[in-house]
């Protein structure tokens, strides 16, 4: 029988329990991460099949309780996750607060985004463009452009555990929360491996060149493997007009597709707030991010300017967004999730990173013409302030052994966002 802890129930997210202040307030913000089934590696996927990037922190009693909120503020009172809002502050994409961007008091949305975004993920999400709906609704987000595809021009099966519907619906509102003016197509691969995904990438790269231009973000992969290079796999992240971005994985080291030079690769940081006020702090790495050296992929010409760090080879992340579950975001999925309803849940992991970058370099509306390109004026911005936060705090990477540093990391690349330049 499946736990309670598994799931966040949408009733019990607004139950009238009032979370009271001081210590019991504190003590209500206490949880645990749990790590859904779909995220977890499995023996041989390799070059066979993707997992997703999902972390979910749930609290200790297994529900959220608190005093419902209006629309515009977090679905409950007493935590300080983050909404679109308040990520909105921290990155500098509306005018800027210099009240600490408390997710409860901040309301002011990014207004950007052009183009097309394409989503793609295994399997299919039933509920996804009623719960887009109504995440939008509650965030005070306008109504969202989303059409949804199947691959193989039939409708794929479920996903039996349901990780791969929460990974749809954070990648579907999370793009459309950063550029809720741009097309938001979700392409669905029959199941999570290779050989259908990638398919339905090309779909998704092509929906995207046809609709003006934009981002095709992918929230999966696997460790690396040999044949990464060739033309069945890097190859297919080339379509002209369209920037492919893809986490950076959830433990240390490189994976793919996030270590193709075809691709931007997504890290995660921490975002540091205080626990009594819900000001921001500072913004740290995240332990668990990915990031570090490929063992396959040579180093592309636009990390030639780091080469000191990176040797030969190519280097992950190239830039980061918050991905630490217990700074996480909140997600909206009513679909089942282990044979439960869904509802109001709080996702990290750098599942969270890839849609939201998307969306970010879609509102800056460059429109590269490449990956390769959208990194190249990446990288050029290194050192700009006005266009990434350094991250110099924190460590990450095998043993611990990586270190935060003015510049560009293996904990989280360039940096993390700031404003709409540079990208």
């Amino acid at each position: 029988m499946r736990s309670k802890g598994w799931s966040i129930s949408f009733l019990a997210i607004f139950a009238l329990c009032f979370a009271q202040a001081g210590a019991a307030q504190n003590q209500s913000r206490k949880g645990h991460v749990v790590i859904p089934e779909s995220s977890v590696a499995q023996a041989g996927d390799n070059g066979i099949a993707a997992h997703t990037h999902l972390r979910i922190m749930m609290p200790e009693s297994g529900v959220f309780t608190g005093t419902p909120q209006p629309n515009e503020l977090p679905p409950v009172l007493g935590f300080f996750f983050e909404t679109p809002a308040s990520i909105a502050c921290i990155y500098h994409l509306v005018p800027h607060r210099k009240d600490g961007c408390n997710p409860n008091e901040t309301t002011a949305n990014p207004s950007g985004g052009s183009g097309a975004i394409a989503i793609v993920d295994a399997f299919d999400t039933p509920n996804a463009a009623a719960d887009l709906a109504a995440f939008s609704a509650q965030f005070g987000l306008p109504p969202g452009d989303f059409t949804v595809v199947y691959a193989s021009g039939t409708q794929p099966a479920l996903d039996p555990s349901g990780g791969w519907e929460l990974e749809a619906s954070l990648d579907i509102e999370w793009s459309h929360a950063m550029a809720p003016n741009a097309k938001i197509f979700l392409v669905e691969a029959t199941t999570n491996r290779y050989r259908d995904l990638l398919p339905a990438v090309q779909l998704a790269g092509n929906l995207v060149a046809a609709n003006g231009g934009g981002e095709v973000s992918m929230s999966w992969g696997s460790g690396e493997f040999g044949l990464e290079t060739d033309a069945n796999h890097d190859a297919v992240f080339t379509t002209p007009g369209v920037v492919y971005i893809a986490s950076s994985g959830d433990s240390p080291g490189a994976g793919w597709p996030s270590s193709s030079p075809n691709v931007i690769s997504a890290g995660g940081t921490t975002v540091s707030r205080n626990p009594n006020t819900g000001d921001f702090l500072l913004e740290n790495t995240w332990q668990d991010a990915g990031g570090g050296p490929s063992q396959v992929e040579p180093r592309p010409h636009f990390q030639d300017s780091i080469a000191g760090i990176v040797g030969d080879f190519r280097g992950t992340p190239d830039f980061s967004f918050d991905a630490n579950p217990n700074t996480g975001v909140w997600v909206l999925d009513t679909n089942l999730f282990r044979g439960q309803p869904g509802g109001w849940f709080i996702v990290g992991g750098t599942s969270v990173s890839a849609p939201s970058l998307a969306g970010i370099v879609n509102a800056a509306g460059k429109f590269a013409s490449s990956s390769q390109a959208e990194n190249a004026l990446i990288y050029r911005h290194l050192f700009s302030e006005g266009a990434f936060r350094d991250i110099t705090y924190g460590t990450c990477g095998i043993n611990v052994g990586n270190f935060a540093v003015p510049g560009w990391d293996f904990c989280t690349g360039v940096g993390s966002n700031q404003g709409l330049s540079g990208k």
